[in-house]
């Protein structure tokens, strides 16, 4: 009995054990993180994005120097992940890519493609279709129909040698030809912004035709492609008939039903002024997530409904700008690159196994690229270019890029396409979109536009040959017309945008001729009626041209093509012209622009605009951050030097230096570095100020009062002191003159800016200079006689005694203490001498880099300033090189276009890296 009993027991006990916990300590417990778990399938996705998004970035480095998209990268890495490569390293795609983790890797994929799609159609401006809608419909039409017509001739072929195959549907040919034929016709349009935007390319004739006719190629081929994917889906014809209806009628639905609503509620929430709130964020992506899921239940594919979405959105006030910001970098840097993997990872090039295989490939790629070649050249020689900007067109319009691949992923998931030919296919993607950049920099370089340009606009021959009416006037009637400099290009930056204010406020002044010069301007316009359009009558026309980095995102891009409206909403456009506008009495015409481009290739397009705009005199202020950013930094990256002289910084002064050297053949140069950059105290606040406090650096000391409290010394503590003594009375404008087209250019430009009573103008001539310089001599004739009283000149001995006379207090104007030097950069004859003795030199060579960029003068000027020596002036540098003009070489000519001879120069008079035509 007690036996029993106790087996009994046993057994009761035993039952609770059965039932356990799932482990919880992960890789403690010996769990093994590569092995899918369905109940946790993030362990092993963290893994899969890891690999994926690594080796794209590894990709996309070496990629991007030769300006190719990020989508050739993103394939790429696919495709080295997939059978094609990795795949065949035994246990590598079970261990890695099983085929049960697919589901969730694809949902995250397939999120990414509808975010995409909506980020796509808000990147489209409807606007430009519309503006250019003519020429935009004719080089689309024969850029489509030409590759569509082709597309079917080869997709006869396709259909009869791999239908059957498995993973393809019992598809009729008319589905199967109308699927290939898109895929040959339609182009990859975010792919061509972005090209279109590295060329710098995007505001030029060309780039406007393939931007407008890239819109209408890519709305129509997304219709034609919902349509097939319509017929494929619906099992009956009228099927496919009502799926059609209710398309178009959602269409509608979107156009004139939730587009005004929305719009509403953007007007109510001051979105458009503001950008997107985050409710307005919400409520967008609830509308992209809800499109997409109407258009997928009703048989199109989901991308549509959020492509409709995002032509919905408005471009007015930016707001398709910014919104686009907003959910831009999580889209392009996690799902994006998923996506592309995976088409990558569909795709096995060891399936292309024989020689008919591979001539098929070759047939689609030929196919692919020459029917749009010629539909695009056709279509843009029709509209009157010439044969190389049709060419050009004809190219650009050849790029497949991402959206071709979003094409091919539809026709794989739709049964279209078999693993096979989906692999013939994304080769054909990826050697199209690869060529397209290297070929249009090959067709259309910039010294070839830049031809072209002064070409139309009747400036030069077809050989290069300038129209430029002959010159006779001598030196003291060039000399007296006074301005040297009428069209300025002003570079604008944020952090120093007022010290270039207050410069322009010196070109913007009324003119004060003397007595003697009015009596001879009237004597001149009695004997010549046509004498009253002198030059000193014309218009000074100042344009602000703002540089914005151009980055990898999609807002970026956007910039650019919205550049006008981009523009006019610019802060800092927007309060250069108004200040510029508004503070002047004399004529003056002002406007402003924004470029965006990428760092490298600031300078270039300075120089683009100023060969554009004819600029006389480029103005460069240094920069007050220390760097080439535009943004205040308050840590600058830990280095010290740049704290202490902003003048150290070597990024910014290679700008610099690349700025001077692609303008020497264009317009003159001056580099403006203000006053606040020499000094070593506190910017703008050592003026008038002479506390302890101050000339310590210590702003928050405390102090004890006669109630025996300690409160704050400076009850301005971190205000930035501006005082108006600075902005009124008299201003004193010195120039340096040793001899050299730059020091005579600079008299010139002292002279412009003397032409008004409340500066005072003194040149001071270093005993160094030629005497004899005739062209001096008759500066000084002109000078004498237009200022009177308010010109001083100035001997100097010596280097040491030169700087001296350009620091001291004036002798004329003692309560200015603003006092503005104008120096030639003269780089060449002054670094020869750089080993001359004295304590200049020491101090010069303190400043390393403004010796190497501005040259020897400016760097002494700015050593001793910094040294003290200008305590009693506060002294702003204007560094200034005059035009030169380039070598002359001969050319030699052979067949062009429109019955005109090609011309081919030298690069010394032609050069392609600064972008001038040599004259």
């Amino acid at each position: 009995m007690a036996t029993t009993t106790t087996t009994t027991a046993t057994a009761a006990t035993a039952t609770p054990t059965v039932v356990r916990a799932p482990a919880q300590a992960g890789v403690f417990e010996g769990l093994n993180p590569s092995i899918y778990n369905p109940a946790d399938p993030l362990v092993l996705f963290i893994i899969q994005a890891t690999i994926v998004i690594a080796l794209t970035r590894a990709l996309y480095w070496p990629l991007s120097k030769i300006r190719e998209p990020r989508v050739i990268a993103e394939v790429i890495a696919g495709i080295l992940l997939g059978p094609s490569v990795m795949g065949r390293i035994p246990g590598f795609t079970d261990a890695i890519f099983p085929p049960a983790s697919m589901a969730p890797f694809r949902l995250v994929a397939n999120i990414g493609l509808v975010l995409f799609l909506f980020l796509v159609g808000l990147e489209i401006n409807l606007s430009y279709l519309l503006s250019n809608w003519r020429i935009a419909f004719s080089v689309a039409a024969l850029d489509m129909t030409i590759p569509f017509g082709l597309g079917v001739a080869v997709a006869y072929g396709l259909y009869h040698e791999f239908a059957g195959e498995p993973g393809t549907a019992p598809i009729s040919f008319g589905i199967f030809a109308l699927f290939i034929g898109v895929a040959m016709a339609i182009t990859a349009f975010p792919v061509l912004c972005r090209i279109l935007t590295s060329l710098k390319l995007l505001n030029t004739t060309v780039g406007v035709i393939v931007l407008t006719s890239g819109i209408a190629n890519d709305v129509v081929g997304w219709v034609l492609l919902a349509l097939c994917v319509t017929l494929v889906n619906a099992g009956a014809g009228i099927t496919a008939l009502y799926v059609f209806l209710v398309s178009v009628g959602y269409s509608l639905f979107l156009t004139y039903a939730v587009r005004p609503a929305f719009i509403w509620v953007l007007r109510k929430t001051k979105s458009l002024e503001n950008g997107p709130t985050e409710g307005v964020v919400a409520l967008t992506l609830f509308m992209v997530l809800a499109s997409s899921f109407f258009t997928s239940i009703i048989g199109v594919h989901s991308i549509f409904g959020a492509f409709m979405v995002g032509l919905m959105c408005p471009h007015e006030g930016g707001f398709a700008i910014k919104l686009t910001e907003k959910i831009e970098d999580l889209t392009s840097t996690l799902f994006v690159p998923l996506f592309f993997a995976l088409s990558g990872i569909n795709t096995n090039i060891g399936l292309l196994n024989t020689g008919t295989v591979w001539g098929y490939v070759i047939a689609i790629i030929f196919v692919a690229f020459f029917s749009k070649l010629a539909g695009g050249t056709l279509g843009a020689r029709l509209n009157g270019l010439v044969w190389r900007e049709s060419f050009t067109i004809g190219t650009l319009m050849s790029c497949k890029g991402l959206v071709e691949l979003i094409v091919l992923n539809i026709g794989l998931q739709a049964k279209i396409l078999s693993t096979k030919t989906f692999t013939m296919f994304v080769i054909m993607a990826l050697v199209t979109t690869f060529s397209t950049a290297p070929l249009v920099s090959w067709l259309y370089p910039p010294w070839y536009q830049q031809k072209l340009d002064l070409w139309k606009k009747g400036k030069i021959d077809w050989d290069g040959n300038p129209i430029i009416p002959a010159d006779g006037q001598d030196s003291e009637e060039k000399y007296r017309k006074g301005d040297v400099a009428t069209r300025l290009l002003v570079y604008l930056r944020t952090d120093g945008l007022s010290s270039i204010l207050g410069l322009i406020s010196l070109f913007t002044s009324s003119s004060a001729p003397t007595p003697a010069a009015s009596a001879s301007s009237d004597n001149e316009k009695a004997a010549d009626p046509s004498a009253a359009h002198t030059d000193e009558q014309r218009p000074l026309r100042i344009q602000g041209y703002r540089l914005v980095e151009l980055t990898d995102r999609n807002s970026s891009v956007m910039k650019v093509s919205d550049i006008e409206d981009y523009a006019s909403h610019d802060p800092i456009v927007k309060a250069f012209g108004t200040s510029t506008a508004n503070n002047t009495s004399r004529d003056v015409i002002v406007s402003g622009q924004i470029a965006v481009v990428p760092e490298e290739g600031f300078a270039d397009t300075l120089a683009t605009q100023a060969s554009k705009t004819n600029s006389d005199l480029v103005l460069v202020p240094w920069s007050e951050t220390g760097t080439i950013s535009e943004i205040q930094s308050f840590y600058y990256g830990g280095n010290s030097s740049i704290k202490d002289n902003m003048l150290a910084n070597k990024d910014f002064a290679g700008l610099v230096t690349d700025v001077y050297e692609k303008h020497r053949h264009l317009a003159a140069v001056g580099v403006y570095v203000d006053s606040s950059l020499l000094n070593t105290s506190h910017p703008r606040s050592r003026i008038g100020d002479d506390s302890q406090a101050t000339k310590t650096g210590i702003t928050r000391q405390l102090t004890r009062d006669a109630t025996g409290v300690s409160l704050a010394e400076a009850q301005d503590i971190g205000a930035a002191k501006f005082h108006s003594a600075e902005s009124k009375g008299p201003k004193v404008v010195r120039v340096l003159y040793r001899g050299g087209e730059d020091d005579l250019f600079a008299v010139r430009l002292g002279y412009q800016l003397a032409q008004t009573d409340k500066v005072v103008l003194e040149v001071v001539i270093e005993a160094a200079a030629n005497r004899a310089d005739s062209e001096m001599a008759a500066l000084k004739s002109v000078l004498s006689e237009s200022l009177g009283d308010r010109v001083v000149y100035l001997d100097a001995q010596d280097t040491a005694e030169a700087i001296q006379s350009l620091l001291s207090p004036c002798r004329q104007v003692r309560s200015s203490r603003s006092v503005l030097v104008v120096v030639g950069r003269s780089v060449s004859s002054w670094l020869a001498s750089s080993v001359e003795p004295g304590p200049s030199s020491s101090a010069a060579a303190e400043l390393p880099a403004v010796r190497k960029v501005l040259g020897l003068k400016a760097a002494r000027l700015a050593a001793e300033v910094r040294k003290g020596a200008g305590d009693k002036a506060n002294v702003s540098l204007l560094v200034v090189q005059a035009k030169t003009a380039p070598a002359t070489t001969t050319t030699t000519t052979t067949a062009g276009e429109g019955g005109v001879p090609a011309l081919k120069r030298k690069p010394s008079t032609y050069s392609q890296e600064s972008g001038h035509v040599g004259a």
